[in-house]
């Protein structure tokens, strides 16, 4: 169980050690950068969305994230598709509900998924809030104009009756199963100026699902790249050098860094 900041050394010493192929259904903006993430943290990422091999893909991979940021007809169905596979499978999986809230097709499309069954929503304030029923989620499009804290009653709520860890991501993040809340207080503001980064948090939580603890995982991936967008911020001149720079610290950090500068505090829920 996850108690001290070293605790999060483990999980990303299981990711190297395991190389897990993570399946990305994602959108076209992200793709290249999502992949280069994976593959800095020690993971193999794909990207995989052909209605004919995307059920046969799911079965050679150890996760799936499904983002559902440029969205069309025949993605909606491969991500079903793809969810079917990984539920038959045993194989864990990420929802990110990309601009929910923003269009009917959208939320409604992200509510369907939900039903399926994800293993961890991870997603903005106002994504949050818009597939947990918020009166108002309050987005711009796919950006939140919420604070983590407003949503965090709401991400519990839906926590608790998808039975999926619920991730909330902002200045501060926030992790929930619906009575345990941890609060992960690391990042940099200038992360907020490159576009995809949190669809890179939804890819490194789907890698670190290859441990045993869905919790544990999506607060030790949130908190290695708020930790490695620290470094990387210290060593740019703005957004564009550090989209470079945060590839090389995910891949270079180590035990030292990771533990030292984690701030992950038990909010709710802590253990004795």
């Amino acid at each position: 169980m996850l108690r001290t900041p070293i605790d999060i050394w483990t999980p990303l010493a299981r990711v190297r050690a395991a190389s897990p192929l993570v399946h990305n259904i994602t959108n076209y903006v992200v793709m290249n950068s999502t992949a280069n993430a994976l593959l800095a943290i020690g993971a193999s990422p794909a990207m995989v969305h052909a209605l004919e091999e995307v059920e046969e893909f799911v079965a050679l991979s150890r996760a799936l994230v499904i983002n559902i940021g440029t969205l069309s007809p025949p993605w909606v169905e491969a991500m079903r598709r793809a969810v079917r596979s990984a539920k038959r499978a045993g194989i864990p999986w990420v929802l990110d509900p990309v601009g929910a809230g923003a269009t009917s097709y959208r939320t409604a499309t992200a509510a369907a998924l939900i039903g399926l069954g994800p293993t961890v929503i991870r997603g903005n304030a106002s994504e949050i809030a818009a597939v947990g029923g918020g009166s108002d989620a309050g987005g711009k499009g796919v950006d939140s104009t919420r604070t983590s804290a407003s949503s965090l009653g709401v991400a519990k709520a839906l926590a608790r009756t998808t039975s999926a860890i619920v991730a909330m991501t902002g200045a501060v993040d926030y992790v929930t199963d619906g009575g345990r809340v941890v609060a992960i207080r690391n990042g940099d503001p200038l992360m907020a100026r490159v576009t995809g980064l949190g669809c890179t948090a939804s890819a490194l939580v789907g890698a670190f699902l290859v441990g045993p603890d869905p919790f544990e995982a999506t607060v030790a991936a949130l908190t290695v790249l708020g930790v490695a967008g620290e470094v990387a911020a210290i060593r740019s001149a703005g957004p564009g050098s550090l989209q470079l720079e945060l590839l090389d610290a995910l891949h270079a950090l180590d035990r030292a860094t990771l533990t030292g500068r984690a701030r992950v505090e038990w909010v709710e829920g802590a253990p004795p």
